[in-house]
């Protein structure tokens, strides 16, 4: 938060002249930073936002609109939270398909066909992986909306699905290559090799022993790119034209509004540690011999 707050004020722009206009006089510019603070110290400006911060539990109100930046993002962060989470869904539901797929077709065609898409996706921007979607499911075939959000619950869903598709198509690469190395080498494990023995279903030792002993490292990787997945999300919203969280944050950075932007960031680091708290707790459900390990 404290890098937040310095770099953004070494951004060009000042927040009072977006407020009065381009041909505002210097008389009225001095003034409203005067009832602004942002003609005091910066180091008094540091002060004042960490005791708004402590007694306030936010970083104050929009120098914009005077609005609470509390209330700024909790009317935003419904639809960009549902975003996230349906995501998160698609990226674990796609990459446990083709990772099992690609590790028990190992070194067959499809299993080769699976390991190139990794390849030829990781690098590819997630902007320009929205706009190639938009243009193909549509504007030509016309599956989902170009842009927005629906109405009802469905209707939100329904016009989430493609931005939810791009923001996934960041994760899916490294979450196929990570399962599916961990999958392989559970399934030339010793025990793995004592439970064909036994004759157990294949189907059985897949899904109960293989894919919950593979499973841990790649939620583990999961976790750590949480913080990229909230930053895709939000690079995504542009696209779509999605008004959530991402939307608020390029809208005040273009208005210079201090307080939402220091907000939004300590709003995401928080969703940050929280998310990655559940993550450490899903692991240890997974694997108990992680309990007590640092």
């Amino acid at each position: 938060m404290t890098a937040v707050f310095f770099l953004i004020r070494m951004v060009p722009g000042d927040p009072a002249k977006m407020i009065l206009g381009e041909y505002s006089t210097p008389e009225a510019v001095e003034s409203m930073h005067h009832a602004l603070g942002l003609d005091l110290p910066l180091g008094e400006q540091f002060i004042r936002f960490v005791k708004t911060l402590f007694t306030q539990g936010d970083t104050g109100n929009s120098i914009i609109n005077g609005t609470s930046t509390r209330e700024l993002i909790a009317d935003r962060a419904p639809v960009t939270l549902l975003l996230i989470g349906m995501a998160c869904a698609l990226s674990i539901v796609i990459a446990l398909v083709l990772a099992t797929l690609a590790a028990t077709h190992k070194d067959k065609l499809l299993d080769h066909l699976i390991r190139i898409f990794p390849t030829v996706t990781l690098g590819m921007p997630i902007f320009w992986v929205g706009i190639l979607l938009i243009l193909l499911l549509s504007v030509h075939l016309h599956w989902f909306p170009v842009g927005g959000v629906g109405e009802g619950w469905w209707g939100t869903l329904y016009s989430l699905t493609l931005p939810a598709i791009t923001v996934a198509f960041s994760q899916i690469p490294t979450l196929v290559r990570s399962l599916r190395a961990q999958m392989l080498e559970v399934l030339e494990s010793d025990f793995v090799v004592t439970l064909k023995a036994a004759r157990l279903p294949s189907r059985v030792i897949l899904f109960k022993h293989v894919l919950r002993n593979a499973a841990l490292p790649t939620l583990i990787l999961l976790g750590v790119n949480i913080s990229y997945l909230i930053g895709g999300t939000l690079v995504v919203e542009q696209v779509f034209g999605i008004k959530g969280i991402g939307s608020l944050l390029f809208s005040s950075i273009s208005k210079r509004d201090f307080p939402v932007i220091q907000g939004i960031a300590l709003y995401c680091a928080v969703s940050v540690v929280i998310i990655s708290l559940l993550i450490e707790l899903l692991s240890r459900w997974l694997d108990p011999r992680t309990k007590g390990k640092p």
